[in-house]
């Protein structure tokens, strides 16, 4: 194969991998693809991922990044109050979410297959956004706010509340028209359980 004029990096392989996946599945996608499409021996793949399983690992991994930072930003903003930026954070997972599987149907479905192979990632970014959502709370019961006496049992509750708007497994409820308001009404329905007075 003709050497490439870029270097091959990690993320390189990872964005090859993508578009990889999303012209043959995961079922079809092979190490050779990916290098195919990079213009490398196979070998310079396994350089940087030992395995096959290790590349579809952090593609899955890379591409569940891409909500948890755009959540920590909400998290991130202390000028707002915490009920605000708790709404704004399940908008903006619930937003993200929903492009993920409107946008690109074909890699949300391969995606949803790779989360299935690599639960340990999947666990992992759970954790990270209830982590995130436990800050938020943390920080309304700070300024009393919010009323909760552990704020991570709180957080994963509010995650699970709202598991309807996130969990790929419901993406076809995602397409209703009426689904927003439900969204809105479960979304107000958990603000008031959380005000302290």
């Amino acid at each position: 194969m003709a050497p490439t004029s870029e270097a091959l990096t990690a993320e390189r392989i990872l964005e090859a991998t993508e578009d990889v996946l999303r012209r043959h599945g995961p079922a079809k996608a092979t190490v050779v693809d990916v290098a195919r499409a990079l213009g490398v021996s196979h070998g310079s793949v396994y350089r940087h991922f030992r395995t096959k399983a290790a590349l579809r690992e952090a593609v899955t991994k890379r591409w569940l990044d891409r909500t948890s930072t755009v959540l920590a930003g909400i998290v991130a903003e202390t000028g707002r109050d915490p009920e605000a930026r708790l709404r704004a954070w399940l908008l903006a997972l619930f937003d993200a979410k929903r492009h993920k599987a409107g946008d690109d149907p074909e890699l949300f479905a391969t995606y949803t297959v790779l989360t299935a192979e690599n639960s340990g990632a999947v666990d992992e970014h759970i954790d990270e956004l209830t982590g995130q959502l436990a800050e938020i709370v943390r920080s309304g019961t700070a300024s009393g706010e919010f009323a909760s006496a552990d704020p991570l049992t709180t957080a994963r509750a509010v995650f699970q509340a709202t598991a309807r708007f996130h969990d790929p497994g419901y993406h076809r409820e995602w397409e209703r028209p009426e689904v927003q308001g439900e969204f809105e009404a479960v979304v107000e329905l958990l603000a008031r359980g959380l005000r302290a007075a």
